[in-house]
C-alpha cells in the first residue's frame, strides 16, 4: 500500500495529480497591481507626510518614503530631484489652498479672510508637518529656498495684490505696496505658529489685520 501523506492523501495520489497539471508559478507582483500616475503619487504623498511626522525632516529619506509607500526610490527620483521639493508637493497635495486674497470690497476684509484659510490649514491635520517642515528651514538652505519659492513668495505676492487694490479704492497709501509691508501680516502669523503651536485663534487674526496691517497701511 503507498504509503499516505497529510491529510491522508497517498504519495502516487499526489504524483497522478500533479503530472498533468500546469507548473505553479510564484506570484508576480509586479503585474496587476503596479501603480501609476495619481495614484502611485497619492500614496507616496501619504508616506511622505506620515514620515515628515514620524521622523522628523532632519531623518527623513527617499529609502524611507518609498519603503512606506511601497514603491520604488526610482520612481521617486524620476520625479523629484530631492526630499525637499517632494516635501512641499506633498503638503500642498494634501491641502491645496488657493493663495490669491478674496475680492470682498475691503482691504480689511480681503486680509482677514485670506490669514483665516492659512489658519484653517495650519490648525488641520497637515499642521503637525507643516510647523516641523519650517522649523528644518532654518538650518537646511535648500529646505528654505523650496519653500520661499512655493509658499512664502506666492504669499507676498497675493498680498500685494490686495494692497494693490486698496490703492485703488483709496484706502491704502502707494508708498505701503512693498514686499516688506505686504509680508508683515503672513510673518507675523507664521512666527506665532512656530513658536506656539496650533490651534492659531481667530481673534489673533483679527488682532493682526486691525492692530498691525491696516495701521500700517492705512492711507
Amino acid at each position: 500500500m503507498a504509503a499516505a501523506g497529510e491529510g491522508g492523501t497517498t504519495v502516487a495520489q499526489r504524483e497522478r495529480d500533479s503530472a498533468g497539471a500546469p507548473p505553479v508559478e510564484a506570484p508576480d507582483h509586479r503585474k496587476g497591481s503596479r501603480r501609476r500616475g495619481e495614484k502611485l503619487y497619492s500614496a507616496i504623498y501619504e508616506a511622505t507626510l506620515a514620515e515628515l511626522v514620524d521622523v522628523g525632516y532632519a531623518d527623513l529619506t527617499m529609502k524611507g518614503i518609498a519603503q512606506r509607500a511601497g514603491a520604488s526610490k526610482g520612481s521617486l527620483y524620476r520625479r523629484w530631484s530631492g526630499r525637499a521639493e517632494l516635501v512641499v508637493d506633498a503638503v500642498q497635495h494634501a491641502v491645496p489652498v488657493a493663495l490669491e486674497v478674496p475680492d470682498v470690497g475691503s482691504v480689511r476684509d480681503d486680509v482677514l479672510g485670506f490669514l483665516r484659510r492659512i489658519a484653517t490649514v495650519l490648525n488641520g491635520p497637515i499642521g503637525v508637518a507643516v510647523r516641523g517642515l519650517l522649523v528644518e528651514t532654518v538650518e537646511d538652505p535648500e529646505l528654505s529656498a523650496v519653500v520661499r519659492a512655493r509658499f512664502i513668495e506666492p504669499v507676498t505676492a497675493s498680498m500685494l495684490e490686495a494692497l494693490r487694490r486698496g490703492v485703488v479704492r483709496g484706502e491704502v497709501r502707494p508708498a505701503a505696496l512693498t514686499p516688506l509691508v505686504a509680508n508683515v501680516g503672513p510673518s507675523v502669523l507664521r512666527e506665532h505658529f512656530l513658536l506656539r503651536g496650533g490651534p492659531i485663534p481667530d481673534a489673533l487674526l483679527v488682532d493682526i489685520v486691525d492692530t498691525v496691517v491696516v495701521p500700517l497701511t492705512r492711507a
